[in-house]
């Protein structure tokens, strides 16, 4: 999507602020002994009351209303009756639909008490997320995000996931420019455009670089149990910094 007017400004502005506060709804919920069903449905009676609709269920009829990952669980976790214990790393990812606008956030949290691993690996993913916000500017090359990712993952000692990634989003869950790889492909010769919409979300790992699904055709875990971190905007490409959208009021 490409944002015209001011209108549709104001309506994935909308859509974000629900998305943003429904997360940090949810990782204030986050304690031991609250399954991920539970945690799911705080999600979901949140988005209704704000008239959202889930959108992986919108558009991938998943079984939940947002993907909760936990531990070496990287991403689209299926909630359900697993109860999440001290120290767990959780991951939450809340993308939802309102008024045909879709905007698409994420973050990892750490249930006390946490391990200084947990807490490094959280923070150098969130370094890297502000590092690729940094490079996402109009008529800049597209993989400038992947280069910013991969540099911050090195610096401190992680890995990227290098099949999940960052997309375009706005009228639809997933849009052009399509995958966005959150390492350097010098092949890609994609250019962002001004008012562009697009996510950003950067996915370190402990030491691993791919995700595989475990079985219950959803959920993309690790090998070897390492643990992967993920913070996610949505955004809007401008000659600066990106208009981000999905900030908790």
């Amino acid at each position: 999507m490409s944002i015209e007017t001011e209108a549709e400004l104001a309506g994935l502005r909308r859509i974000g602020r629900i998305v943003a506060n429904c997360l940090q709804l949810m990782g204030k919920a986050l304690e031991p002994g609250v399954t991920t069903r539970e945690l799911d449905e705080i999600g979901r009676n949140f988005l209704e009351l704000h008239g959202a609709r889930s959108a992986p269920r919108l558009t991938y009829n998943f079984p939940g209303t947002t993907c909760i990952s936990v531990n070496e669980e990287a991403a689209h976790g299926l909630p359900g009756e697993r109860k999440l214990q001290a120290a767990d790393l959780v991951n939450i990812d809340v993308s939802a639909e309102l008024d045909g606008f879709f905007a698409d956030t994420g973050g990892s949290f750490v249930i006390p008490p946490h391990s200084d691993l947990k807490l490094k690996l959280c923070a150098a993913t969130k370094r890297a997320l502000e590092s690729a916000m940094n490079e996402a500017r109009a008529g800049k090359f597209l993989s400038g995000i992947g280069r910013a990712i991969e540099r911050e993952a090195k610096r401190s000692g992680f890995t990227v996931i290098e099949n999940l990634g960052s997309h375009g989003v706005g009228r639809a869950l997933h849009e052009e420019p399509g995958f966005i790889p959150g390492y350097f492909d010098p092949n890609d010769k994609r250019i962002l455009k001004l008012n562009q919409v697009i996510t950003i979300e950067p996915f370190l790992s402990t030491g691993a670089r791919q995700v595989f699904e475990v079985g219950d055709g959803w959920t993309l875990a690790t090998a070897a149990r390492h643990l992967t971190a993920q913070y996610e905007h949505t955004m809007v490409i401008t000659n600066g910094r990106p208009l981000i959208m999905t900030l908790p009021a």
